[in-house]
């Protein structure tokens, strides 16, 4: 009982923390934000730019340093060596929890150019981190069904429109572009429901990532592959915050984005298979790594 309490004692101070570190940093994002729409020139924009994405990363280092101080986990982490700053990449991982992101966000910290997620347009009303997120130029998508464009033939290739506008914004500055590749989190009763042929996975979709290729794959670098496993299996935002997730294993494979990958996903059939073997064959490898992550014993053994 003593140890249950003690656990959410420490959620809600870790929650606390979590809160005030965003609404100081979102403040400060919002004046920059409306000082760069106000003003409306190349130079100043580029540069309230980079303030903006500084702003970003110090919100992420006391996030770390707040979960440095209300938990104890062992992170075994590895393939950063040959990352860079500097450049863009495309950064593909499989998704179990909310944790996810935080995980990413601690683990390529510095490493990489800030995460940028594509988020669904009802996000941004997310009280604090919608507006953050639209300080920050994420792009925010409308995506429609088929039978919707059935319906409203005129709207297709307007959500291609839309993401080809927000990777504009992307050209000024190095950036990581983030797709979680399942779309959803992974879940047993999707995993039943989609019969998916993984152990680990739910099938993944082409289609967002062909979206990022086709709209700025003259811009990208790199693909960087992130795998998470939890040996405990995966938990909340507030099993976490309670210090209920005591080891983590993340491997990341970076590879340059090769030619063949690019090409109109929409309207070529040839291309689309490809792209569609190429996918599952990465989710077979990934598959089978967390597999061997989940049943290897831990080598790195600290709270980073």
């Amino acid at each position: 009982m003593f140890r249950y309490l003690f656990g959410v004692m420490r959620g809600v101070i870790s929650l606390l923390l979590y809160v005030i570190n965003t609404i100081f940093w979102v403040t400060q994002l919002l004046l920059i934000a409306f000082l760069k729409l106000v003003i409306p020139l190349r130079v100043w924009r580029k540069f309230c730019n980079i303030l903006l994405t500084g702003i970003a990363n110090n919100w992420i280092a006391v996030n770390n340093f707040n979960q440095w101080c209300t938990s104890r986990i062992r992170w075994d982490v590895d393939g950063l060596e040959n990352l860079k700053r500097n450049e863009w990449y495309m950064v593909l991982s499989n998704h179990q929890s909310w944790v996810d992101i935080l995980v990413l966000q601690r683990v390529l910290y510095r490493k990489i150019p800030f995460l940028k997620f594509f988020l669904k347009k009802e996000l941004i009303w997310v009280p604090l981190l919608g507006l953050a997120w639209w300080a920050l130029d994420f792009p925010f998508m409308k995506r429609y069904s088929q039978a919707f464009l059935k319906k409203h033939p005129n709207l297709k290739g307007k959500d291609l429109e839309t993401t080809r506008k927000a990777c504009e914004k992307f050209k000024s500055i190095p950036v990581s572009v983030m797709n979680f590749a399942e779309g959803t989190r992974f879940l047993s009763t999707k995993h039943k429901l989609q019969r998916s042929p993984y152990k680990n996975l739910l099938r993944p979709k082409a289609g967002g990532m062909a979206f990022v290729f086709q709209a700025m794959g003259e811009q990208l670098h790199s693909i960087v592959d992130v795998t998470i496993a939890y040996p405990e299996g995966a938990k909340s935002f507030w099993q976490f915050l309670c210090g209920r997730v005591s080891e983590i294993k993340v491997s990341v494979k970076s590879y340059p984005l090769s030619r063949e990958l690019l090409g109109d996903y929409f309207n070529d059939s040839e291309y689309r298979e490809r792209f569609h073997e190429w996918l599952n064959t990465l989710w077979e490898e990934k598959d089978r790594q967390i597999e061997q992550m989940l049943h290897s014993k831990t080598v790195a053994a600290d709270a980073q």
